[in-house]
């Protein structure tokens, strides 16, 4: 509801240019003046909003005097200056960018026409539009943004080629429905990320990145935040994140247990026997778990609106009903009770004497997984069924039906004192 009165405010001019700031005063002036400009030169309405996140050395003042309007963001972090910046805009669309002067504001056209176009997230390209000397470190150009965007491609149905280009336009009211909310650097990805499995049209176009004009080093740290995008990444992606590892697993497992049950086999000059079979187990074991720990994390997020619905997992969720899960555990129990009676057998057969291991194991470990999975099975009907039940979510016309009620009520008990 916030978001929704915070986005009806806007829309008082068509383009508010956000940047985020915290102590820029090198370049935050540079950066305003050239995005007025190329606003004016273009004959585009907007004005440019700093988003000040706590600067101490006096950008606030010089980004007025530039032109611009500052808003104090008083949450620390990259995401939260520019969710307060993007809040605070008044125009139709936003575009965002850093005021370090590495980013080319004047060159906001192609952007504004893409939205104009009707895209509502448009991401500019660093790669395709051009890299200055120096304006990259190494380990940024060549690992970190190609290794995280083919991460990003391949995680999701996106075809950007620059997940964590700064500048980027896009509609207000549609991020702003998207409900950001990390705080720090990954808010970057969370954008792209939700864009795209809410079904935004996103768009990219050619943009250039130069040395940026400070003096000090830049707030990004490499590592750190790196790691805080590419775990983004993997939790939005419950398929990648436990189902295909889960998948690759357990189909190993079945596969290596299945053959060395019958007894052992031979690659050479290698044997592998029991040993080998145990570990086949806890990789069945351990991927049927992961398997399930995806269906739980996709239906969980769909209740509570993280991820859109996935209809695959929906249709799933309603056969595999609560029911049909205990009767398919139930199966595996019966399954593993039956291996346990004939490994019991095969000990009589020995007149419960010694017995060599090889033998016994080939029979008690298929046994005991199916008995493993079978608890598993059970469990994850009844969690799943859990997260299944549907809570009563009170909407505004519910609110405003009760608030009437209860004036109705007042007025009829003040009626009848009277």
């Amino acid at each position: 509801m916030v978001d929704l009165i915070e986005s009806l405010r806007g829309c008082d001019v068509e383009l508010t240019v956000v940047m985020p700031c915290l102590n820029e005063a090198e370049t935050v002036e540079t950066c305003v003046r050239k995005a007025l400009d190329c606003m004016r030169e273009n004959g585009i309405e907007g004005e440019v909003v700093i988003a000040d996140n706590g600067s101490t050395d006096g950008s606030q003042q010089l980004a007025r005097d530039a032109g611009a309007r500052v808003v104090h963001i008083a949450e620390k972090g990259y995401g939260n200056a520019l969710i307060g910046g993007i809040r605070a805009a008044r125009g139709k669309y936003v575009i965002m960018g850093d005021a370090d002067d590495s980013y080319d504001f004047t060159g906001l056209l192609p952007f504004v026409e893409e939205l104009r176009a009707g895209g509502e997230l448009v991401m500019g390209n660093r790669f395709k539009g051009g890299i200055a000397p120096g304006a990259m470190p190494p380990l940024h150009r060549y690992l970190g943004n190609p290794v995280l965007s083919f991460v990003g491609r391949l995680f999701f149905p996106s075809a950007i080629g620059d997940f964590h280009c700064g500048l980027r336009g896009f509609r207000r009211d549609s991020i702003l429905r998207l409900g950001l909310q990390t705080g720090g650097m990954e808010f970057a990805s969370e954008m792209v990320v939700k864009a795209t499995l809410q079904g935004l049209d996103v768009r990219e176009v050619p943009t250039t990145l130069a040395p940026d004009g400070r003096s000090r080093p830049p707030h990004l740290r490499s590592w750190r935040d790196g790691w805080r995008h590419l775990r983004f990444l993997l939790l939005y992606s419950p398929r990648w994140l436990f189902f295909i590892p889960g998948l690759v697993l357990m189909t190993l497992g079945l596969v290596a247990g299945t053959a060395l049950t019958f007894g052992p086999v031979y690659i050479g000059k290698l044997a592998f026997d029991v040993d080998t079979l145990v570990g086949a187990s806890a990789m069945v074991v351990i991927g049927f778990q992961a398997a399930l720990f995806a269906l739980f994390t996709k239906v969980y997020a769909a209740e509570e609106g993280f991820l859109p619905e996935d209809r695959r997992v929906r249709k799933l969720v309603d056969i595999v009903t609560l029911e049909k899960g205990l009767v398919a555990g139930g199966l595996l129990a019966l399954g593993g009770l039956v291996g346990l009676i004939a490994s019991l057998a095969h000990w009589g057969g020995r007149g419960f004497g010694e017995l060599i291991p090889a033998e016994v194991l080939r029979m008690v470990v298929p046994s005991a997984t199916a008995f493993i999975m079978s608890f598993q099975t059970i469990f994850a009907a009844l969690f799943i069924s859990i997260l299944g039940i549907r809570r009563s979510k009170e909407t505004s016309i519910d609110i405003a039906a009760s608030a009437a009620e209860e004036a109705a009520e007042a007025v009829t008990r003040t009626a009848t004192r009277g």
